[in-house]
């Protein structure tokens, strides 16, 4: 069974947060990563949870996006708040997720994490371009842990 202390390791930590910096250099858009071992609510009820914990609901153009895993549960989810959710097709939250699952399933978590990011770095990169006054409005690090 695979736990939270387990999931990644330091390195793999520090290439997705890496892949975060990367991918907010061209975007006004906010990502945040959140692992937590588990959960008991459905996981897009305890995503959007988390997304108003950390406070990524209050970007000045309501543009973040949360990936949220709870690793014994085997599940994740993707949260983007109105600015970008209105903007992206309908398909587009699924088909990021489908890209993510693929890869979770042969066991590539980091690959599908950073595929998750880069992913909706380009949708975000398309609907809200990195401008000369923009700032880093929320912290590139993976939070971890359960909160609330």
């Amino acid at each position: 069974m695979v736990v939270l202390e387990n999931f990644l390791s330091t390195e793999e930590e520090n290439e997705i947060v890496e892949a975060i910096r990367q991918a907010e250099q061209n975007t006004s858009g906010e990502i945040r990563v959140h692992i937590e071992n588990s959960s008991s609510l459905p996981i897009e009820e305890r995503a959007k949870e988390v997304f108003h914990h950390l406070k990524m609901d209050r970007t000045k153009l309501q543009n973040g996006v949360l990936i949220y895993i709870a690793v014994s549960n085997h599940q994740f989810g993707i949260f983007g708040d109105k600015g970008i959710d209105t903007k992206v097709n309908s398909t587009f939250w699924n088909d990021t997720r489908d890209v993510m699952r693929n890869l979770f399933k042969k066991g590539e978590f980091k690959d599908g994490i950073i595929q998750g990011i880069q992913t909706a770095s380009k949708a975000l990169e398309s609907h809200f371009p990195w401008e000369s006054n923009d700032t880093n409005e929320l912290s590139d690090s993976i939070s971890k842990g359960s909160i609330l």
